[in-house]
Order: structure tokens, then sequence, then C-alpha cells
């Protein structure tokens, strides 16, 4: 068999490679077994040393179940026939996706990760360019902090005058990669000696180069909000999700993205689709039963015509079978029904705040959440009632302060990060300028917001679905676990006890 990979392979290859070269004997007595329902299907990964990882944004579970049902020999229809589905599957919560990556990538949720958001705050760290004379600055990763957001290249990358800063180093910009708490399968995977790659919408996916700085042999990064508007139609979308989806062909081919230069098929690679989550947003689905609008259809078909694209060439190289491709999805959208869709002028909760104290809100971030930073931690309590007291015309379905939301995130006390009130508001509401015209959001914790799928697939293995609840979170362990590395590793899977998926035989696991 041929394979396309970095010279100086791993002593752990050897070994893992040594354990399955039996497989032929193992397969003829039946141990690649595939069983739905309630219970999983036992797959045997032999030569595993490629997983091709990719993250359809604002895909639901419905969505691929659907699409699979309407088109029963599409290229998803293919990945679900040759791999396990979870269909009862939670994305990251805040749903942004800044946590739902890294959930996916580091097996960490905001309480190991210490990042709630592209947009977030941080009390410990001083505003861009201000000599730290005030400590305390919302921090943004995202188009804004590039040298030049309205080009394709972002004009060279991130402008470090556009960080921000830390006053316990000297005052130095913070770059994304360092903001993150914990460290990445990138980073474990380099370590062991693959090759790593990604590509995504901003620069600031440097993130996923975890601490280190160095997770990242190839990060390919077009600017998304370039000045060719790729977000404000879907067939731009497409052709922009085009340059990333030929980056990966030309991985897959032992090149770099670019495919100028011979560096080896990455052991970990991958990249995410964004024309769902436009065709989502601009114009959304017709029903509650998630029956997509001509456009959404035409992105899904795209999407789904480059996942054929991947699969092809992987054949063609010989590499499929040593591949395990993820399909998955960093958060959702909600509503799905756009009878539910509601958009509330996102002046008004500060408003309230405000109106507690004046300048009490110290930084507000609303999508379909309503994430809130407070000058004065004391007062959170005080602000919190003057918010349930005008739930109903904000739209607030559930406030969580104090003990209730120390139940799910750090002590804002204690943690420089974590927001001191969340607001999570009724299904289909927006946080947003009253003119806004999407038709949904994601960020928050409703079930359109985090139900996504999660399909594990290799050639050896038959179709099975497992409804058991399970989280994205559990990617990232599970993926290493499949190139025979230990998932203990990542500091996020030892701090937070998160399992690999279930339902997967590992060769591990046969030793």
């Amino acid at each position: 068999m041929k394979i396309f990979s970095q010279p100086g392979t791993p002593t752990h290859r050897q070994s893992h490679r040594a354990f399955l070269s039996n497989r032929s004997a193992v397969m003829a007595a039946g141990l690649c077994l595939g069983l739905s329902g309630a219970m999983a299907h036992e797959g045997m990964h032999a030569d595993v040393d490629h997983v091709l990882l990719l993250s359809v944004d604002g895909l639901h579970a419905v969505d691929l179940e659907r699409y699979i049902a309407q088109h029963p020999h599409s290229n998803m229809a293919r990945l679900a026939g040759m791999g396990t589905t979870y269909t009862a599957a939670s994305a990251a919560k805040p749903s942004d996706s800044f946590p739902g990556l890294l959930a996916i990538v580091t097996g960490g949720s905001p309480i190991s990760t210490g990042v709630y958001y592209d947009n977030s705050y941080d009390r410990a760290l001083c505003p861009p360019g201000s000599g730290c004379s005030t400590v305390g600055t919302e921090v943004v990763y995202d188009e804004s902090i590039d040298i030049n957001q309205d080009r394709l290249d972002a004009g060279g990358g991130i402008d470090p005058a556009k960080l921000p800063l830390d006053p316990k180093h000297g005052n130095a910009p913070v770059y994304p990669h360092q903001f993150l708490r914990v460290n990445t399968v990138f980073e474990v995977a380099k370590a062991a000696g693959f090759r790593t790659a990604w590509s995504d919408k901003h620069p600031a996916y440097e993130i996923v180069n975890g601490p280190s700085g160095k997770g990242l042999d190839d990060l390919y990064a077009p600017e998304i909000n370039n000045a060719g508007n790729p977000t404000g139609d879907v067939m731009l979308c497409e052709a922009y999700d085009d340059l990333k989806v030929a980056a990966i062909l030309n991985e897959i081919d032992g090149m770099d993205h670019a495919g100028k230069k011979h560096v080896g098929v990455p052991g970990i690679f991958g990249m995410n689709f964004q024309a769902v989550s436009v065709g989502q947003k601009l114009v959304g689905y017709v029903n509650g039963s998630a029956e997509p609008s001509a456009a959404l259809a035409n992105a899904l078909d795209h999407t789904d015509l480059s996942l054929g694209k991947m699969i092809d060439e992987l054949d063609k190289r010989h590499l499929l079978n040593e591949t395990v491709i993820i399909l998955t999805a960093k958060h959702g959208q909600s509503s799905i029904d756009p009878a539910k869709r509601h958009v509330l002028n996102d002046k008004n909760i500060p408003a309230i705040i405000n109106g507690v104290k004046a300048g009490l809100l110290a930084k507000d971030t609303q999508d379909d959440i309503a994430l809130l930073w407070l000058t004065d931690g004391a007062k959170s309590p005080e602000a919190a009632k003057a918010l349930r007291d005008n739930a109903a015309a904000l739209g607030i379905s559930e406030i969580l302060e104090g003990p209730s939301l120390q139940l799910m995130f750090p002590d804002p006390k204690k943690d420089s990060r974590a927001p001191d009130i969340i607001a999570t508001p009724d299904q289909g509401v927006i946080y947003a300028n009253p003119t806004a015209t999407k038709m949904a959001e994601h960020g928050g914790f409703a079930f359109d917001d985090v139900n996504v799928p999660i399909v594990i697939s290799h050639p050896m293995w038959k179709a099975a679905t497992i409804k058991t609840p399970v989280e994205t979170q559990q990617i990232a362990p599970t993926l290493l676990k499949l190139l025979g590395l230990n998932p203990q590793a990542l500091q996020a899977v030892q701090m937070e006890h998160v399992s690999v998926l279930p339902g997967i035989i590992y060769a591990s696991d046969r030793d």
C-alpha cells in the first residue's frame, strides 16, 4: 500500500501497524460488525494514519438525517454508510464558533479553555494600544484584528496593535493561541511526529495552534469578511468554501495548502464549511420541519459535492483505508422554524443593566444569547433581578447568575473571563439591530443551536447509529485514540473528565 506521509515515521505507528498486521484474518473472523439503534458497531481501524476533520458550520442533526433520506446516493449518505452516526450530539455552550471549534480540538468547554466567544471580556488584560493604563478589556478575535479585513489574505494576517495587552508579561499583545488555556489535538499529534493542518474563516483561528503557538504546520485562513462579501450571498460563500476545499485536496496529495511544496499528508487536517450557515442566516428554512429554502438546499448540495471530492481524492491516492473522516459542526443555528424568529433590539438589555447603576455594564455579547460582564460584580444579583423583572419584554427565558451560573461555569469572582450574567432568550429570539434581516443566529443554548451531527467514518465499518447523548468535546480524545495516541495528553480531557465516544472498538483496545 502506498502511503503519502512525511519522513520520520513515529515509533507509535510501527507498533500500531504491527498489531494490525493480521487485519485480513481478523476481518475474516467477522470482527468488523455493524449494529444500529441503541447498540454500536465494532470497528476495526487498520493503518489509521490520517484523520480528516470537517465542520459544516450550522448543520443540525436533523439536516443530515433529512438530506440522507432525500439523497440516498449522496456523499453524506456515503459517509454515514461506512460510519457511526451520533444523532443526539450536543455542541459547546455557548454555541459560538470559537468555543464550538475548541470543544472539538481540545475536548474542553470554557471551564478549561477560558474562551467563551470570539468577542468576550477579560478583567486581567488591557485594551489594545492602552499601555495598560486601565485593566479590563473586551477581547475580540474576529476579522477586526486583521491587518486589512477587506482583503482575502487579511493584508498578511493579524495586526498586533489590535490585540489586548497582558500586564503580567510586559504589556505584550495577546495572540489568540496565547489566550487559550489548554493544549489542542494538533499539538499532541505534532509532538508524536504527525504533520498538522487546518483551514478556517479568519486568521484569528490560529488559536488552534494551542498555547505553544506551534500546533499547526499549515494554517490557511482566507478572510471570509473580505470586500467581496461572501457572507452576503450563498453562492459567493460556496466559492469561498471552494478555496478551502482546494487546500484540502492539495494536502491529500501530500502538498502544502497552496499546492506548491511536497510536505507529506497531515496526520490531522481539515476545514470548516460556511455556505450552510450563511444560507440559514440569509434565507433559512421553509418550515419547522427543517425543509430547506432553495438557497439553503443549494448550499447543502454544494457542500455534499465538496465532501465527494475529498473522499474521491483520498481513494485515488490510496489513502481512504488509512483515513478516518469525522463530519460534525461547531454549532447549529436557531431557530429552524421561521415562525419563531423574533428580532429584539440589542440596546434593551444594556439599558436595563446600566439603569441599575450608571456604567455597570462593562461588556455585552449578544446573538441568540446575552453574555454580560459587569464593572462591579457585587451588583450582579441586583442586575439579574432587573432583567427578570423585564424578562417578557426582553424575550428572556432564563437568567444564569450566581449559583446557577456556577453550576456550568467558573465563578466570575475568581476567573477573569467568566461572565457575571448569562441571559438565554426564548426560542427564536435574536438580539440585534431592529432592522436586521437575518433569519437565524447561533451562540445560545437552545436545542437548534447545539444539536449537531457527529459521523465518524472508515471504509472498514458498516453503518451504525447511536442515539445515546454525546458531546462534541468527545471528538478530541476520540480523534487521538484513533491515531493510536493517548487522549489523556489533552489537558482539557483531564480537567473535565471527558471520555472517548462510545461504540467504537479502537485498535489499542484489542491489545
